[in-house]
């Protein structure tokens, strides 16, 4: 139709897409669990944790938050992290990581933002020491 907009309007693209995809979701994924094995603070957590299955799941997962394909197929988050005790200081940490690993990978402040809106809504879901803030 003459005059239709629409067709030159490009679909900005995703944060998932931005990051560079499938791949650079699975190498931020790998870092973030270097780093995080690599903290004496958290490595305890992930004692006698099949390592490859969990990674699979945080690809999925990490993806869908980025505006990836929504494949996440793991059990809900609060269900997952039931009886390890994590504490809000634990959550801040393991976020941390998470931020620097995208950082570094180059995310924006936008997908940064986006991502944390998400970890600081799921928080209450995984934080056990009864203080999510």
């Amino acid at each position: 139709m003459a005059g239709d907009r629409t067709d030159s309007i490009a679909t900005p693209a995703s944060h998932y897409e931005r990051l560079g995809g499938a791949p650079a979701v699975r190498e931020a994924v790998d870092r973030f669990y270097d780093r995080v094995l690599g903290d004496p603070e958290l490595a305890h957590y992930f004692t006698d944790v099949d390592m490859p299955r969990l990674k699979r799941h945080q690809v999925l997962l990490l993806s869908q938050v980025l505006g990836g394909p929504a494949r996440y197929d793991g059990r809900e988050l609060g269900e997952a992290h039931r009886g390890l005790g994590i504490s809000s200081a634990h959550y801040d940490r393991v976020v941390d990581h998470l931020v620097a690993v995208l950082t570094d990978m180059g995310a924006d402040e936008a997908a940064l933002a986006d991502a944390g809106n998400v970890l600081a809504g799921v928080k209450p879901d995984i934080v056990e020491d009864g203080v999510a803030s």
